[in-house]
């Protein structure tokens, strides 16, 4: 599975962006998939993960403020950031995955800044 993520960019404290990630390869209906970011400094972490089934988990930092989405229809992974903070500047990776099998993309960047 290759991944393209795309939609990153500059934005003002409380604007939104949504990130795209497009596969190609195989069909991400197989595959759960999330979203994880890397700041400046810090370690790589997870952002929200969707399942084969729909079901969503999120870090309580985006809670309320993030969705994730899968159209399986159009294999693409999407990541819609409403609220955004600085705080919330990061290279930002999507990822696929399943028994024996992990994928990233090469990550887009955020940055939220005045």
């Amino acid at each position: 599975v290759q991944l393209q993520a795309s939609g990153g960019g500059l934005v003002q404290p409380g604007g939104s962006l949504r990130l795209s990630c497009a596969a190609s390869g195989r069909s991400l209906s197989l595959y759960a998939l999330g979203w994880y970011r890397q700041g400046p400094g810090t370690q790589r972490e997870l952002v929200a993960t969707v399942t084969t089934s729909g079901s969503t988990n999120y870090a309580e930092s985006v809670k309320g403020r993030f969705t994730i989405s899968r159209d399986n229809a159009k294999n693409t992974l999407y990541l819609q950031m409403n609220s955004l903070k600085p705080e919330d500047t990061a290279v930002y990776y999507c990822n696929a995955w399943r028994v024996s099998a992990n994928y990233w993309g090469q990550g887009t960047l955020v940055t939220v800044s005045s």
